[in-house]
């Protein structure tokens, strides 16, 4: 804890702006997908030509519910669009399409593991609701200018608002991992804040151990990872502790990250609600639900992480730290279940996705789902380690030119002749060359000087080149000694 920390208490709400999985925006037939050309993704209604009128997707609406159930949240059968007034260069109507007094979803709750707990926190969530996205300002494309792109305009989102729960940046950070891990069990989002389709304003206020009134809130924005959330919690919380030591006041105003100086700086007043002038859309009928669907999709809502951990811990025996890596999204979940199925060794599985498999997907950037390497091919790799056909020195060679040919563990063996020996006579012949090159110690050895195996057993791999199996190796070896 920081000398700040032992007089005054971090207090932290998080608002979290979802892009949802779909392939068109959430009132026209636009593409939503990232990375095109700028302005190429737009038509009249996302550049609000007059007489243009939205439409809603289908699609979103149905992620929009799914990401309220997966949280748990109580799903409101009637719903309407409001429009949030402001002006900025991105926003062609002078709106942006929201939600308002008529969410999609309230009072939710997220189970969050904090490091180093072993007991879940219970994070409520004020409220979920729908919006479309506004375009981008581009600051760096001209010299003294500001490029609009408004590809993203219209993009479908849904924000999901926390209650002030949090009382640290490390208890932001695990709120954040564990929810971007549930939306992206229940298929709603890809979650990629580099793409950004997770986007963070962190809402942060001090008050002194105690106190029971909420301190004056300021927004932080323009951060672009979990890791530059929590360093702006607090860098925002230590300017705020040190201005009420001075005996200042705290403004309400949003606050802009500076990643590169690790601080930050005012931006503007923070607005409040009624500044938006909200009023419901007048294009757009109330949305409204049958409990029946909403059930439906609670019934169909695929297995999410916490429920996996549980049923792996208790089906395959895993410890904290394998569950992490096997549960870390729901592509790896599959991608272990397969090895663990067909090698029959889940702890094995997860120690070779924990090593070797996390390593490779960290050196080349890949995801679990483009791995070259399948499960039934890792689990011949494993199975042939297991069976004493490869060595684990030689089984990692051949896991890494399975990554590059795309062949399986067998054949790859085959061709690079690691494939481990363990025939008594082929091993026997092996013995008597390391014998005939180290007389001396083997000398000794025969008399009893047992510490001497090592030399011979590596005499033995070496004549071998490493095919030999060294626990056969070591029980013939036994023999000779007096």
């Amino acid at each position: 804890m920081t000398a700040w920390g032992e007089k005054y208490e971090m207090v932290v709400g998080l608002e979290v702006h979802v892009q949802l999985k779909t392939r068109s925006k959430a009132f026209c037939a636009c593409s939503a997908d990232f990375g095109a050309p700028p302005n190429v993704n737009t038509c009249p209604v996302c550049l609000a030509l007059p007489g243009a009128l939205p439409s809603i997707n289908a699609e979103a609406v149905k992620l929009a519910l799914r990401a309220a159930i997966a949280l748990e949240c109580t799903v409101n059968l009637t719903s309407v669009f409001a429009r949030k007034n402001y002006f900025y260069p991105d926003l062609p109507k002078g709106y942006q399409i929201s939600q308002f007094d008529q969410p999609l979803a309230v009072h939710g709750t997220l189970h969050a593991r904090m490091p180093g707990e072993t007991a879940v926190r219970d994070i409520a969530i004020t409220r979920l609701h729908m919006e479309e996205d506004a375009g981008k300002s581009v600051h760096d494309r001209y010299p003294h200018m500001t490029a609009i792109d408004l590809n993203r305009a219209g993009v479908p989102l849904v924000e999901i608002v926390s209650e002030p729960d949090m009382r640290s940046a490390t208890e932001a950070g695990a709120y954040l991992r564990t929810l971007r891990q549930i939306l992206e069990y229940a298929g709603v989002s890809d979650v990629s804040m580099e793409e950004g389709s997770l986007r963070v304003d962190a809402n942060v206020s001090a008050r002194l151990h105690g106190a029971t009134k909420l301190g004056t809130k300021t927004e932080v924005k323009n951060v672009n990872s979990f890791s530059a959330v929590e360093r702006s919690l607090q860098s925002e919380f230590e300017r705020q502790c040190a201005a009420l030591d001075r005996g200042e006041t705290i403004r309400q105003e949003t606050m802009l990250w500076d990643a590169a100086s690790g601080s930050v700086r005012p931006a503007r007043s923070k607005e409040e609600s009624h500044d938006y002038r909200y009023f419901p859309d007048p294009d757009l009928p109330p949305l409204v639900f049958d409990r029946e669907y909403v059930d439906h999709l609670r019934n169909t809502l695929p297995e999410l992480p916490q429920h996996v951990r549980d049923r792996f811990g208790g089906e395959y025996g895993l410890n904290d730290a394998e569950l992490d890596a096997v549960t870390a999204d729901s592509g790896m979940v599959a991608y272990f279940e397969g090895v663990a199925r067909a090698h029959g060794d889940a702890r094995s599985a997860a120690k070779w996705i924990m090593g070797e498999l996390a390593a490779a997907l960290n050196e080349t950037g890949a995801t679990i789902n483009d791995f070259p390497v399948r499960p039934a091919n890792l689990a011949e790799l494993l199975d042939m380690i297991r069976d004493g056909k490869l060595s684990h020195t030689a089984a990692k060679s051949v896991f890494t030119s399975m990554r590059t040919s795309g062949k399986s563990a067998s054949v790859v063996a085959a061709e690079m002749s690691v494939t481990q020996v363990g025939d008594d006579s082929m091993i026997e012949l092996w013995i008597n060359e390391a014998f005939d090159e180290f007389p001396a110690e083997t000398a000794r050895f025969r008399a009893g000087e047992k510490k001497l195996v090592g030399v011979l057993v590596g005499a033995v791999m070496k004549k071998s080149k490493g095919r030999a199996d060294p626990r056969k190796v070591n029980a013939l070896l036994s023999r000779y000694s007096a």
